[in-house]
């Protein structure tokens, strides 16, 4: 399972995350709308960091995770820090239990481990549901020239003192669809190097593709964004990371 064994070393990989970014895009986002926002789902939110600065401003947030091991920091992270977030396992497709929400973000190409159209339906039509009317979507996607660019075929590595990775990238059979196989090596208290592999398997659509799911998923005044601009369409040749922004449909 993607991300099982890789929770107690997934801070220090990521450790170089622009989660201020995502955050501050966000309450951006927020108050472009000029609608007070106090309850946040974090859909994908792995060990928490999103959540918690969230948290921390002053919302109502819940996090949601397929990665019980992801949960079980994201709960220590915010008990210590004396947070009052509530953790769920689940997985985006199948999402029961929340409502009402005024807002919903799931950051960090979650989104991009939906990787069939009809999946991506079902997730969007239950993430609507979990939403008030007028209720705010927020995500981001890998861009699809990017990663043909400087993904496909490609190897990655990082050599730290207390954990290393091996990261080869191959292009699936389906356009945008790619496999991540990653090999980790990580040290314990004995200072012993344990090696363990994930695959991860991912996708990226069109953005009209996205849009025209997101409408038929019950959304309207769908945007767009390039790597956290907040000006509508800037999206270019260069663009990394999509980012949407997408409000439901009164009732």
């Amino acid at each position: 399972m993607a991300y099982e064994k890789m929770a107690n070393v997934y801070d220090l990989l990521m450790e170089d995350a622009p989660y201020d970014q995502w955050v501050a895009f966000t309450e951006a986002q927020f108050k472009s709308r000029q609608r007070e926002v106090g309850t946040i789902a974090d859909l994908g939110c792995g060990t928490g960091e999103i959540a918690i600065r969230l948290a921390k401003k002053g919302y109502q947030v819940t996090g949601v995770d397929y990665a019980a091991d992801m949960l079980t920091y994201a709960a220590h992270k915010s008990a210590t820090e004396n947070m009052s977030i509530q953790w769920i396992c689940q997985d985006l497709r199948s999402l029961v239990g929340l409502q009402g929400l005024d807002a919903i973000v799931s950051y960090c190409d979650v989104i991009n481990y939906i990787t069939s159209e009809a999946s991506l339906r079902d997730t969007f039509i239950n993430i609507n549901e979990a939403l008030d009317p007028g209720g705010l979507f927020l995500f981001d996607v890998h861009a699809l020239s990017y990663i043909t660019d400087n993904y496909f075929g490609e190897t990655f590595a990082d050599v730290t003192e207390d954990a290393s990775y091996i990261w080869f990238c191959a292009e699936g059979t389906q356009p945008g669809e790619m496999f991540h196989q990653l090999t980790f090596f990580v040290r314990d208290k004995d200072n012993l190097y344990h090696r363990f592999e994930e695959e991860h398997h991912q996708r990226t659509f069109p953005v009209e593709i996205y849009k025209k799911i997101l409408n038929e998923s019950g959304f309207e005044n769908i945007k767009v964004y390039g790597d956290f601009s907040l000006k509508a369409d800037s999206l270019n040749n260069n663009t990394a990371r999509i980012f949407f922004s997408a409000e439901k449909k009164p009732e």
